[in-house]
Parts: structure tokens; sequence; C-alpha cells
């Protein structure tokens, strides 16, 4: 199965992060936007994995949930890949919290890396992937939207608290990927 390990986003930071989503859409630029009800944050992407190693995968997410408590985590402003001038991806980073899910991610690295999953080569940034461009028309217009929404979604009204972290298997079909839950590994209450 194809899968990937991400932090979950309740319902209202999807509700926020879909009128984000909005207003960068009155640019008309053609951008494959993520469905709302599938927006997460993505710490791992494994690809195609079989069921001993999802097995394995399973015991080492919850050894890293175990490892870590919950923890608040904020999103910050609104960016793209490889810049705004020219975006491929458009994301929201995040600021608080950014320290600690990077620790749970180089925990999460060195556990898989243990079971013969290869390294990331990327450094980690902690972001949401709102959407992709698929073409040029109307770049321009995109990135005068990213410029003035910068700021947005504002500090305050996007936070959440990550409590767990899930293991999805993604199906591609011909109207989008599908994510099911596969596990989900609860990280330390205080």
């Amino acid at each position: 199965m194809r899968a990937f390990i991400a932090v979950t986003l309740p319902e209202e930071i999807k509700d926020g992060l879909h009128r984000l989503q909005e207003k960068l859409k009155i640019s008309q630029a053609d951008v494959k936007w993520v469905d709302p009800a599938q927006l997460h944050l993505t710490l791992k992407f494994l690809d195609e994995i079989d069921e001993t190693s999802r097995k394995e995968i399973g015991i080492a997410l919850d050894k890293v949930a175990g490892s870590f408590p919950a923890f608040n985590a904020g999103l910050s402003t609104l960016g793209a890949f490889p810049r705004p001038e020219s975006p491929r991806i458009i994301w929201v980073g995040m600021n608080a919290g950014a320290g600690q899910m990077q620790d749970v991610v180089q925990d999460l690295e060195n556990q898989l890396i243990r079971i013969g999953i290869p390294k990331e080569e990327r450094t980690f940034a902690a972001h949401i992937t709102l959407g992709r461009t698929r073409s040029t028309a109307h770049l321009k217009e995109l990135t005068q939207a990213l410029i003035s929404l910068k700021d947005q979604p504002g500090r305050q009204q996007l936070s959440f608290r990550v409590q767990t972290l899930t293991l999805f298997k993604s199906t591609l079909t011909p109207h989008g990927p599908i994510y099911e839950i596969v596990q989900e590994s609860t990280l330390k209450t205080t």
C-alpha cells in the first residue's frame, strides 16, 4: 500500500484553510486545490509498503508518540515553493510548535532508519499544502494574492493541539487521492 505519516487537523483548522483557499482562487490560477477534508501536515512520505513493513512502522510510530508530550501548534504565514514569484506548491507554514514538530520528525526518521526506511534527503519544513499549480495560467495574479495574504491566516485563529501521529493509506484515483487511517498513535498527555 502507498502510505505516509501525518498530523491530522481539527475541522475548524480545515475550515480556516478552506477560506484561505477560496481567497486564493480569486486569482483564477490553474491550481489543483487540496480537498479541505484531506488537509493534513505530512511528517514522512513512505511510498509503497508491505504488510510486514506496516507492522514495523506501527511499532516505531507508537514508540515515537510515547516519547513526546502533546503540544500546541500554530499556523503562520502563507508561502509557496520554490518561492511566491514562481509558485508550484502553495502552503501554510507552522510557527508555534515548529521546534517540537522538528524533534518528533527527527525521532521518527531515526526509528524508521532502524527498520530500513531511508531518511528524507530534504530538511523538514512543517507546512500544510493547500494546492499545486498545473500550468502558468494567471500565475502573476496568484503571486499577487499570495503576497497580499502573506500574513494571514493569523496566529491566534489557526492554532491547534497535536495529540496524535497518524499512519495513512493513500489510494490514487482519477478524482484525487483517497486517504484512509491505518493507525493513530497518541502522544503523552501531561
